[in-house]
């Protein structure tokens, strides 16, 4: 089945869905945020296929999300994210948010985030850009860009 090409679409969310909209990328990414660089360290933790994996590593390389980097003379390699896919985090920092809030039940949140500029344990806000006031689907109103469909 082919799937659909949402890099096409005049939409910003498209566009990152068709980056990471796979239900393993997000995963993939957080794994290899917290430290888990190495396929077989991947693939153990995860419990997903080679073939899905060794497709979805392939997939983030080529979208500049994750950099291959040799560690072995096999040649073996690991996975380091680059600026674009350190950025993705703090999407899935935001993802986790609302997981927590809606998801996570009595036993409450299963990772907590300590705040280097602070040390506090903390979550993250959507805050406006100019004026710092928190920022929801509420507070703000769409317009046309200028990348939009004509």
């Amino acid at each position: 089945m082919q799937r659909t090409n949402f890099g096409e679409m005049a939409c910003s969310i498209a566009r990152t869905l068709d980056v990471i909209g796979e239900p393993w990328s997000p995963l993939i990414l957080r794994d290899v945020w917290v430290g888990l660089t190495r396929f077989e360290q991947l693939q153990s933790e995860l419990g997903i296929s080679r073939k899905v994996l060794t497709e979805r590593l392939n997939h983030l390389v080529e979208h500049g999300v994750l950099e291959r980097q040799a560690y072995d003379q096999r040649p073996r390699y690991e996975y380091v994210l680059t600026e674009k896919g350190t950025e993705l985090i703090d999407l899935l920092i935001v993802m986790t948010g609302w997981g927590d809030k809606w998801q996570s039940g009595t036993a409450g949140p299963p990772v907590l985030y300590r705040h280097h500029a602070c040390g506090e344990i903390s979550n993250a806000e959507l805050r406006c850009a100019h004026c710092n006031q928190p920022m929801h689907a509420n507070d703000v109103t769409s317009l046309a860009g200028p990348g939009g469909a004509q």
